[in-house]
């Protein structure tokens, strides 16, 4: 059995501590997910069972053929290889076997009698065999195809970063190593991408070490929890539900044996007070106790349930309305004619493909962005705050309680209590020993908290979230979905997280894209199963009656395609690929002269000229389809 085992595992950052001497052993199909608060030290423990970080004291051990595949949140591909050649450019065994191959392959070519290049071929024909590298090529296709990555000559430098981080995964899932590390996999991922990745990794081979806040994702593919929490590893033999209950029943427990503590240290002191002396060898011991018990007051950390709630302004039964809605945007139509009336206490899910403009929606109504056409109306007694993908420069040099301060020293609760700066932190997972810290020492996922800390200290009665579940953890986002729970005013999440969505959304709209939006009214999920129910529903059968007269001129049924048909279905998928390739580029150009507007016209005159083409080929290709012979 592949095993790796890790012993006394400690590592401190500045101040903190993120392991405390951790003791573990992953086994050859454990499917962990690992959690914790921001900067608890997940990545840092990904980056030491992969030998990216060696800065920690300990030892891991493991056999000599023991292999490792690790996405990291920010794959380092080289910018200027395309899609397959990033790919193929890994240095794991696969990758290394095949350039060697490729590179005997040609060199036997070009000198076919020289007996040495003739070794090395056949040397390198027995490695690829050895590792059964022959269908890498077909398994990396098939892969990206279904992370949406169809553009395989495409260069990296051109891809978002959530492409980058498709091809990542990619390139780490064809290793099949013995242990993968996955921080963050479903970041950028859609619903489809998502599905498929979970059936993927349920039959896995090997082990499986995954960082996400996709509490779904984890209940489907987790059959162990471990969570970091100060600098200590709890392990939990369940998936994410079972193992809410046990955390609950271990939070419980740890703060009875606090109180007990503090009961203990109490009646201590009071007899310290009364003047104890160290008469005897028995008083002597007490006394020894109690300077022991001081030593821990304050310093057990315990992790309890916390919540959030700030009073906020009133809220008018006005809040936002938009009438005629027009918004293009890169030659992208995002908003067609849309209206929709938002009111007070409304809880709004957005959600669909990527690019199709859900950021933008909300641009628009936090005024960042100016439709081309139509009305937006907001009402007077609304106080917005936005949670954007890109948080405000936050002042690196600056203490995180002055930093919230500057908002003011006090806030009122939902009773008209004063609550301090320094208890908002504590509420918001920030133990007191950290407050005094520098923001710069701050992980980003702390810098995220803090930051949307400082938004909801403002009061707002309306809450705009553009993806918060992509950098804020599990606890954080149990404590702000807690928040909108007891929330009296709006909010309007942008979101992939099926299941954050099902806590604070009760209506959907859903962008298809080129400007097509879906209303949907019932939660996240209910609207998946209504889409998969669609889509798998079998199409209605017309059977001809057993007895029935046979139809008048009734023409011969068609069942194979012509000769020039089946030379037409043999280049078909090279055509519409070739299409696909274009439509990129032009959509490529459009994005890099936005501001050109003659340009893009024309350029949006190709791409529907491209648009055409792909549906009649398309169509062609479905109708050749049921005549061609396997």
């Amino acid at each position: 059995m592949q095993t790796l085992r890790a012993e006394n595992l400690h590592r401190t950052y500045g101040e903190k501590t993120l392991f405390d001497n951790l003791n573990f052993i992953i086994n050859e199909h454990d499917r962990i997910g690992l959690i914790g608060v921001n900067g608890s030290g997940k990545t840092s423990l990904l980056n030491t069972l992969s030998g990216v970080n060696n800065d920690q004291t300990g030892t891991i051990s493991t056999p000599k053929d023991y292999t490792i595949g690790y996405l990291t949140q920010k794959p380092a591909l080289d910018a200027n290889l395309t899609v397959m050649d990033a790919v193929f450019s890994g240095d794991q065994s696969v990758f290394v076997t095949i350039r060697r191959y490729e590179a005997a392959l040609e060199a036997y070519g070009q000198h076919p009698e020289d007996a040495k290049a003739q070794k090395r071929y056949l040397d390198a024909e027995a490695k690829m065999n050895e590792e059964d590298a022959w269908t890498a090529e077909s398994d990396v296709k098939t892969i990206l195809t279904q992370l949406k990555i169809t553009d395989l000559s495409q260069p990296i430098k051109t891809l978002s970063g959530g492409q980058v981080k498709r091809v990542g995964l990619a390139q780490v899932l064809i290793q099949s190593p013995d242990l993968l590390l996955l921080d963050e996999p479903t970041n950028h991922l859609d619903f489809d991408s998502i599905a498929w990745l979970q059936q993927y990794l349920t039959s896995y081979k090997g082990a499986l070490l995954v960082v996400t806040h996709d509490r779904y994702f984890l209940d489907q593919i987790a059959n162990q929890i471990w969570e970091l929490d100060f600098g200590k590893l709890y392990q939990y033999p369940s998936n994410y539900q079972a193992y809410v209950q046990e955390k609950a029943e271990r939070v419980s427990q740890e703060a009875e044996a606090e109180q007990k503590s503090k009961r203990l240290y109490q009646q201590e002191l009071a007899w310290m007070k009364a003047g104890a002396k160290a008469r005897s060898t028995k008083q002597n011991a007490r006394i020894n106790r109690f300077h022991e018990l001081a030593n821990q007051q304050g310093t057990r950390q315990v992790q309890q349930h916390v919540s959030i709630s700030l009073g906020q302004q009133r809220l008018g039964k006005k809040v936002i309305e938009l009438k005629d809605a027009k918004l293009t945007l890169g030659g992208h139509l995002i908003l067609n004619g849309f209206s929709d009336l938002i009111q007070g206490g409304e809880r709004i899910g957005i959600s669909g493909e990527n690019g199709a403009g859900k950021s933008s929606l909300l641009n628009v109504i936090a005024g960042k962005l100016p439709l081309d056409s139509g009305i937006i109306d907001v009402g007077e007694t609304v106080k917005m705050a936005y949670y954007t993908q890109q948080i405000e420069p936050i002042p690196e040099d600056k203490r995180m309680i002055n930093y919230l301060s500057e908002v003011g020293q006090h806030v009122t609760d939902k009773q008209g209590n004063s609550v301090s700066v320094t208890e908002l932190l504590e509420q918001f997972l920030f133990p007191r020993f950290m407050h005094g810290t520098l923001i710069r020492k701050l992980s980003g996922g702390e810098k995220r908290r803090l930051y949307l800390l400082k938004l909801l200290m403002e009061q707002p009665n309306v809450l705009l979230l553009d993806e918060p579940t992509n950098d804020l953890d599990i606890s954080t986002l149990t404590v702000l979905e807690d928040y909108i729970a007891q929330f009296a005013g709006t909010v309007i999440t942008v979101s992939h997280d099926r299941y954050f969505l099902d806590k604070v959304a009760d209506r959907l709209l859903i962008f298809d894209g080129n400007g097509q939006i879906e209303r949907y009214s019932g939660q996240f999920s209910d609207y998946l199963a209504a889409q998969q129910q669609t889509t798998t529903k079998p199409k209605p059968t017309h059977e001809k009656p057993k007895n029935a007269d046979p139809e008048p001129n009734q023409p011969k049924k068609k069942v194979k395609l012509t000769y020039a048909e089946q030379k037409e279905w043999e280049g078909i998928e090279d055509v519409i690929d070739g299409l696909e390739a274009k439509k990129a580029a032009v959509q490529k150009d459009m994005n890099a002269n936005g501001d050109d507007y003659d340009k893009l016209a024309d350029l949006q005159q190709q791409l529907d000229d491209l648009d055409k083409q792909l549906d009649e080929k398309v169509a062609r290709w479905e109708y050749l389809s049921e005549y061609a012979e396997d």
